[in-house]
């Protein structure tokens, strides 16, 4: 039974008695495979109609049923909530009366969001029951247009909030007093701004957001398509606040803030929810955090969409069929391995083969698969899991990473033994990461017995759409990518002017280049004689490896990205 679903519409029909066991196996089953929301699978499967499952969330929490449909909403109403608290709730404003604001939610049994909201809005919230898409209809149509409350204003409202201000001074040395300082990261502006940021970091498509307090100013800069971007920088007396704001929605420790700390914060954005990995890190002007954004929505885990060039992707889905052998994905942090190999579990994640992984950490859960996350702290190690994996009797093994020479020869072990080993290295390109293992102290023979391929990657920027312009290069562009104006012939070069769909940046997305190398039997020999990384570099190119540089110019002659990216990363 699938207990582990935490739905809590599910578990109220279930605890009303207005499913049955069978039916709520059903429905949970539905759930996890589709993630299509319960009130719909609910109404498809016939077990209950819209109307009762309203009423009986309404029963639940003590309030009653209200249309939402044909209500007429006065301005005066609306402005009771901001524009982007509306759409980062999902939430309408029905009516007041006397000082209470009576809501109405997208999710009405998310009981946080509505204490949040009370504290956003400065108002009492009561909490009425609507069809879930009439008030999303309704969000967008009342507040579509509607941006109002951005960074600027609430930082000007902060900035003029002489109470915050006030609190963080006084705290002063007494930095230790936890009540005080949780209680400054629920004040109300405080948990706008945080909420905000979020919100604004997700829409740009951040995959990371940085806090950063120095001795003079407090800055919060995200990552976007792998360049940061600076945000309007809040006053510098906020940054204990905010951080301390983030840490609570981590279940953090708020007064412990000279050990780094890692948490996890599930952010309700419109009608998904985003997944944020917080990393903190104490300095000398306070602690500095990271959140990665990790965005299921965003993600596409099939192989086909990685955008391998067609040889390459026959290859791999040649290799990830095999019964057994050592398939390594290479290059630096954030150039995509893990989406890689993720992309290739998938293709191999059938009912017929047991899959596990070892992860630091695990980035999404995939149905069907055994994901182990490794805890160094706890003695957790990639060997340990490794180890276990072996008695687990799996058919495919991934490990996030080879890191020392025992991981290195427990998966040469486990691929000897007749599983199929998936991993990553950390080296420039993909014949270096044969000199890595050797280095290891790895057994060159064992190396060239296990070892099928090694697949080098790197993301680069990807030309807006947009503002694609083309432009005549000039010699010493040229000359970067070691070409002369004799080898172009006809081929068009581009670049991005900038532009709002853009940001002004010029690039929108990423896309990957990729060199392969395939271990044959004239590289298994060169591996023999323990040959270093530009002799193997050179035969795998006379056999016609095609290197990242290679496959950099061919982005560049389609119109995918520019001189620039390929220059900075091959």
């Amino acid at each position: 039974m699938p207990e582990e679903i935490s739905n809590p519409l599910l578990s109220l029909v279930r605890e009303q008695g207005l499913v049955d066991d069978l039916q709520y196996e059903e429905v949970a089953a539905e759930f996890k495979r589709s993630g299509t929301p319960v009130i719909q699978i609910l109404q498809d499967f016939g077990m209950m109609d819209l109307d009762a499952i309203l009423q009986a969330m309404a029963n639940y929490l003590g309030t009653e049923v209200v249309s939402v449909r044909n209500r007429d909403l006065p301005p005066e109403l609306l402005n009771q909530i901001p524009g982007k608290t509306a759409k980062l709730y999902q939430c309408l404003p029905i009516e007041t009366s006397g000082g209470t604001l009576r809501v109405a939610f997208v999710d009405p049994l998310d009981p946080g969001k509505t204490d949040e909201l009370g504290f956003v809005v400065k108002k009492d919230i009561q909490l009425v029951v609507a069809n879930p898409a009439d008030v999303r209809q309704a969000i967008e149509k009342y507040y579509g247009e509607q941006e109002s409350a951005d960074i600027g204003d609430i930082l000007k409202e902060l900035g003029a909030d002489q109470e915050i201000a006030k609190e963080v001074t006084a705290l002063g040395a007494d930095m230790d007093d936890e009540a005080i300082v949780a209680s400054l990261a629920n004040e109300a502006p405080i948990i706008k701004y945080v909420n905000l940021v979020l919100y604004q970091a997700v829409q740009d498509r951040a995959s990371d957001i940085h806090f950063e307090p120095f001795e003079n100013e407090f800055r919060i800069r995200y990552r976007v398509d792998g360049a940061l971007y600076e945000m309007s920088p809040p006053p510098k007396h906020l940054a204990l606040p905010v951080i301390s704001r983030i840490k609570v929605m981590a279940n953090l420790n708020i007064s412990e803030r000279r050990l780094p700390q890692d948490g996890r914060v599930n952010f309700p954005l419109g009608n998904r929810s985003i997944d944020l990995r917080v990393s903190t890190l104490p300095t000398q002007f306070g602690e500095s955090v990271v959140l990665r954004v990790l965005d299921r929505s965003t993600v596409n885990l099939e192989l086909e969409s990685l955008g391998f060039p067609k040889y390459i992707q026959d290859y791999v889905n040649q290799a990830i069929q095999l019964p057994n052998g050592i398939l390594i994905v290479t290059g630096p942090t954030g150039c995509g391995k893990t989406t890689t190999l993720y992309s290739c579990l998938r293709r191999v994640n059938t009912i017929d083969s047991k899959l596990l992984t070892a992860e630091d950490p695990v980035e999404y859960d995939i149905e069907g698969v055994m994901q182990v996350a490794i805890n160094e702290a706890m003695g957790l190690t990639f060997s340990k899991a490794l180890r276990s994996f072996l008695r687990q009797d799996p058919d495919i093994i991934m490990v996030g990473e080879v890191r020392d020479l025992e991981t290195a020869q427990i998966a040469i072990q486990a691929s000897l033994t007749g599983h199929l080993v998936l991993s990553t290295l950390h080296t420039n390109d993909a014949p270096g990461a044969v000199t890595r293992l050797i280095d290891m102290g790895t057994e060159p023979f064992l190396i060239s017995s296990t070892l099928m391929a090694v697949l080098g990657q790197r993301l680069v920027r990807r030309i807006c759409k947009n503002c694609s312009t083309p432009f005549e290069p000039t010699e010493t562009q040229l000359a970067l990518l070691n070409l002369s104006p004799h080898d172009l012939g006809d081929k068009i070069f581009y670049y991005g002017r900038g532009c709002s769909t853009c940001n002004d940046t010029g690039y929108r997305g990423r896309k990957g280049i990729f060199e392969l190398l395939v271990v044959n039997d004239t590289i298994r020999g060169m591996i023999n004689e323990r040959a270093p990384t530009v002799v193997l570099r050179q035969k795998a190119v006379e056999l016609g490896m095609v290197t990242l540089r290679e496959d950099g110019l061919r982005s560049i002659f389609d119109g995918d990205t520019t001189i620039e990216e390929i220059v900075k990363y091959t």
